[in-house]
C-alpha cells in the first residue's frame, strides 16, 4: 500500500505546506520507533540478561497483555483489526487496478468494474500460495516497479526545474485539509502488521533494529524528494494522484507500471489475512480444518470476498479512510505503545515511558481527527 500512498504525498504537501515536510520526517521516526518496541514485546529478559523470544505474533503479544482479563480477548481484537485492515488493502488494490486499466485504455468500451474483474482473474493463482518465500519474491518485483515509477516522475520533474518556486508552499492551514495530509503521510510508512513475521524469518534477527533504521531513513529521503520535486513542479495544480499531472504519453506508461505494482502488491496482505484466519480456525484438534483442501477454500473465499466488496461497496474511498483511521492508527501507534508499557513497565526508564505515552496520545489524536473527517464526508455523501 505504501506505493499508492506515496503518489498522494505531493497532494498532501499542497494542503500541509512546510509542516508536511516536517511530518514526513516525524512519521518515519515514529513508525520506526513503534516497530522496534513492538518487536521488543516478543522477547523476555532472563536473570542472566539474555533475551529469549517467547512470543511469535502480534496476537501473542496482545494475549500476554490481556491474560488477566481474558486469555484470548487481546488476540481476538488484534486479529480482527489486522484482518479488516488487510482485506480493505486488498480491495483497494482491485479498485485501483480497475481504475488504472480504465484510464490506460479509455477507448475500450469496458466499465471500470469490468476491468476490476479482469484484474481479479490474474490474481486467481494467489489461492495456491503457501509460503512467505513466494510472497517475498513478488514483493521484490513490486519494489523494483515502484522504484521505476518514482524515478520516472522525479526525472520528469527535474526537467521542469526552471519553473520551480518556493512561493508555492502554503503557510496557513485548515484543520480538515491538514488531517487528510496527516493520514496520507503517516500511513505511507505503516508496516507493523508484518514485522513480527519478518523478524522471525530473518537469518540474523539481531540485525532487525539496524534494518529498520536504514529502511525508514531511505524511505524518508525518497518520499521527501519525490513529494517536494513533484509539488514544486505543479504547485496549486497538483492532483490527488500525481501521475494524473504527467503528460499523456508518460501517464499511460506510469499507469501500466502502477497496475503491475498493484497486482504484485496484492499477494502480501492477502497471504497475511488468510494465514491469520486459517491459523485461528485450525487451532483446535479437528483434522478437517488442517487439510490442504480447507486451506484452499479459505483462500478462495477471501479472494472472492475482496472482488465482491470492490464491485459493490459504495464510496469505498471514504470507507477506506474511516477504516484506516481506526485500524491503521491502532496497529501502528496505539497498540504497540500500550503493549510496550504493559509488558515492560518495570524495566523502562522515565524517558521511555514518556515516549510511549506521547506516541499513544499522538496516535489517538490522529485517529480521532481521521474518524471525524471520514464520518463527515460520509454524511455529506449520504445526506
Amino acid at each position: 500500500l505504501q506505493g499508492i500512498f506515496v503518489l498522494g504525498l505531493p497532494y498532501a504537501l499542497l494542503h500541509s505546506g512546510y509542516s508536511g515536510l516536517l511530518l514526513i520526517v516525524l512519521a518515519a521516526a515514529l513508525c520506526c520507533y513503534t516497530g522496534k518496541i513492538l518487536i521488543a514485546c516478543l522477547y523476555e529478559e532472563y536473570e542472566d540478561g539474555q533475551l529469549i523470544r517467547v512470543r511469535d505474533t502480534y496476537e501473542d503479544i496482545a494475549n500476554a497483555c490481556c491474560k488477566k482479563l481474558s486469555p484470548s480477548l487481546g488476540g481476538i481484537v488484534v486479529n480482527v483489526t489486522q484482518v479488516v485492515e488487510l482485506i480493505m488493502t486488498c480491495i483497494l488494490y482491485l479498485v485501483v487496478s480497475g481504475n488504472l486499466l480504465s484510464h490506460s485504455f479509455p477507448y475500450v468500451p469496458v466499465t471500470e468494474k469490468t476491468w476490476s474483474v479482469i484484474a481479479f482473474v490474474t490474481l486467481l493463482p494467489c489461492v495456491f500460495i503457501r509460503t512467505l518465500k513466494i510472497v517475498s519474491k513478488l514483493s521484490q518485483l513490486c519494489s523494483l516497479v515502484h522504484f521505476v515509477i518514482v524515478l520516472v516522475v522525479i526525472t520528469y520533474c527535474l526537467t521542469q526545474m526552471h519553473q520551480w518556486s518556493w512561493a508555492k508552499f502554503r503557510l496557513s492551514l485548515e484543520f480538515e485539509d491538514f488531517s487528510v495530509s496527516v493520514g496520507v503521510i503517516i500511513f505511507s510508512y505503516t508496516s507493523q502488521i508484518f514485522l513480527p513475521t519478518l523478524e522471525g524469518n530473518m537469518k540474523n534477527p539481531g540485525e532487525f533494529r539496524c534494518m529498520l533504521n536504514w529502511t525508514h531513513f531511505f524511505a524518508c529521503v525518497l518520499k521527501t524528494t519525490f513529494a517536494l520535486t513533484a509539488f514544486l513542479t505543479w504547485g496549486e495544480k497538483t492532483k490527488e494522484v500525481i501521475t494524473d499531472n504527467l503528460p499523456s504519453f508518460l501517464e499511460t506508461l506510469v499507469n501500466l507500471c502502477l497496475l503491475t505494482k498493484a497486482l504484485l502488491s496484492y499477494p502480501l496482505p492477502f497471504f497475511a489475512a488468510t494465514e491469520i484466519v486459517y491459523s485461528c480456525i485450525s487451532k483446535g484438534n479437528h483434522s478437517n480444518y488442517r487439510s490442504p483442501l480447507f486451506a484452499l477454500t479459505v483462500r478462495g473465499s477471501f479472494l472472492l470476498l475482496t472482488l465482491l466488496m470492490a464491485m459493490f461497496t459504495p464510496h469505498f474511498a471514504l470507507l477506506m479512510g474511516l477504516s484506516g483511521s481506526v485500524t491503521g492508527a491502532a496497529m501502528t501507534f496505539l497498540l504497540p505503545s500500550l503493549f510496550h508499557l504493559k509488558l515492560k513497565w518495570k524495566k523502562l526508564s522515565f524517558l521511555e515511558k514518556c515516549a510511549d505515552i506521547s506516541v499513544f496520545i499522538l496516535g489517538f489524536l490522529c485517529s480521532l481527527a481521521g474518524i471525524v473527517c471520514s464520518i463527515k464526508g460520509l454524511l455529506e455523501v449520504f445526506g
